[in-house]
């Protein structure tokens, strides 16, 4: 049975009917990750890295729940701080690392900048989520390949062709549009509904 998150969200964007079983099979590759202990780990360029840092900012903290720590943490940390703090998901956006990366394209070749990152912070069992709308960007490539290498699942989020990355993944997402701003515009909700049902299974219907 389709997850209501899932259902909800091609109520309101019929076009997504065409990658739904994907979506549902990225799902289950994250929430499986998250269960047994993995990290989700997430590359993209340009505004695909604006959404990898979007995603980690939805599962970093509560997206369409407040989260609350469990009342053994008010004797941890004491009440104020624990009140304040929110269970969160391990992901790492590979986006972030200002540094490493212009310190890397300086002193190497910045095309497997993202693989070098997944090379050095992922582990077997964990999961890359690799943003292109292409599916050809070359530092994506490499990084999947890394993963793949390394025995990490590889989710794709591309545009409707997938390019070379749909043969890198257990399940590529094609969003159904040719257009760059499109294909970004339909990755908002795919990501959000991805959210949002690793959401409910770990902190609402748990």
């Amino acid at each position: 049975m389709r997850h209501k998150r899932l259902n909800a969200c091609i109520t309101r964007h019929p076009l997504l009917e065409k990658c739904a079983n994907e979506i549902g099979h990225a799902y289950e590759i994250i929430r499986n990750t998250f269960a047994e202990g993995g990290r989700l780990l997430i590359c993209g360029n340009g505004g695909s890295a604006a959404d990898a840092d979007h995603i980690a900012g939805e599962l970093l903290k509560g997206f369409d729940s407040d989260r609350q720590l469990n009342p053994e943490w008010q004797e941890k940390l004491g009440k104020e701080l624990a009140s304040n703090l929110q269970t969160g998901l391990p992901v790492i956006p590979l986006t972030g690392f200002n540094a490493f990366n212009s310190a890397f394209a300086n002193d190497c070749d910045g095309k497997y900048n993202f693989a070098q990152l997944t090379f050095s912070l992922g582990q077997s069992g964990d999961t890359l989520l690799a943003i292109s709308t292409s599916g050809n960007s070359e530092n994506i490539l490499h990084a999947a390949r890394t993963a793949k290498s390394m025995d990490m699942s590889v989710i794709g989020l591309t545009g409707e062709s997938g390019g070379q990355l749909l043969a890198l993944t257990e399940t590529c997402i094609c969003a159904p549009a040719k257009i760059v701003w499109e294909i970004q515009e339909l990755h908002l909700p795919i990501y959000h509904a991805l959210c949002l049902m690793l959401e409910d299974y770990f902190f609402e219907e748990a």
